[in-house]
């Protein structure tokens, strides 16, 4: 998820448990091999060992439509350290799709299986290739097309987000389809989509018959999710983190933040956030109406310091 989920917080949600990997932000790859700067600075964790501070996995996102050079830099993430190399066919993102990367590919599965092949090629043979995919881009009609390409370009593992580029986010995610992609593909298929709750989880599993999930704007609503959705797995009970809990998250997400970046713009993911959270806490939206128009980081600090000692005068009271 471009401009959410950074390394900043990739460390905090993981943290909490129940992620058994995290994926970068797409890295765009069109013309060239790039610095390994660049991909220092869209994945840090691959000066530790290609894992957050908690220990969980950070496989390195690519995203472009020429072979060569996805494969090129494929390899040159791999030499840096990555665990694993992820392929993003499933950006419905317009100025992405004009510049011929994310699901505008979906319409021409032998160049999704041809990029698949020679980033397979290219990467060494113990580092996972894996591949996120929609259902297709205006309709389905080659979704098992584009499926058997990949099978047949070797993937390691592929993620199905249950819905077209055409129906963009808008639910419902159609995990009927996951399923016929699972009878035909000889390793893992994980589904995504619409997975907002324990709930949602279970029905997604039954449906696509797939073990294992991916998680997107479920887990920054709800940061415990993931943590909440293993445990149901395993037939264990976890309590919910309320709001209490959740911010002192929120003040620690700001405290990265501002250790990583510019201060001054700081407060941006911290409302961006909030944004999310609101979804499922009623106290995000009062905090982000409070601080929205906020800029300076002492004015956010002292506004969500404020937050916390009302809500310990609440609880108190």
């Amino acid at each position: 998820m471009e401009g959410v989920v950074d390394h900043t917080m990739r460390e905090l949600l993981s943290d909490l448990g129940g992620l058994d990997r995290c994926v970068t932000e797409f890295l765009r790859v069109s013309e060239r091999l790039l610095p390994a700067r660049v991909f220092h600075r869209i994945c840090p964790e691959l000066s530790q060992g290609g894992c957050t501070p908690s220990g969980t996995p950070v496989y390195l996102q690519l995203l472009g439509g020429d072979a060569s050079v996805v494969a090129e830099n494929a390899a040159r993430g791999a030499e840096l350290g990555a665990p694993g190399i992820d392929l993003n066919f499933g950006c419905p993102a317009k100025t992405v799709n004009r510049s011929d990367g994310g699901s505008i590919l979906l319409r021409e599965p032998h160049r999704v299986s041809a990029i698949v092949a020679a980033t397979r090629q290219a990467v060494p043979s113990n580092i996972p290739v894996t591949v996120k995919i929609r259902l297709g881009y205006e309709d389905q009609s080659q979704f098992l097309d584009v499926v058997d390409g990949i099978v047949a370009a070797g993937a390691s593992e592929l993620v199905i987000h249950a819905r077209t580029k055409v129906h963009g986010y808008r639910p419902p995610a159609y995990w009927e389809e996951i399923a016929k992609a699972r009878e035909r593909v000889p390793f893992p298929v994980i589904a995504n989509g619409e997975i907002w709750s324990i709930a949602d989880a279970r029905r997604c599993r039954e449906i696509s018959g797939c073990k294992d999930l991916m998680m997107g704007r479920g887990a920054l609503c709800r940061p415990d999710l993931p943590r909440l959705v293993k445990a149901d797995s395993a037939s264990e009970t976890v309590k919910p983190l309320a709001w209490p809990a959740v911010l002192p998250l929120v003040r620690r997400f700001f405290d990265i933040t501002t250790d990583n970046y510019d201060p001054r713009y700081a407060g941006n993911p911290l409302k961006q956030w909030l944004v999310y959270l609101k979804t499922y806490y009623p106290q995000a939206a009062v905090l982000f109406e409070q601080i929205k128009r906020l800029r300076e980081p002492d004015q956010l600090y002292t506004a969500l310091e404020n937050a916390e000692l009302a809500l310990s005068s609440e609880r108190a009271a």
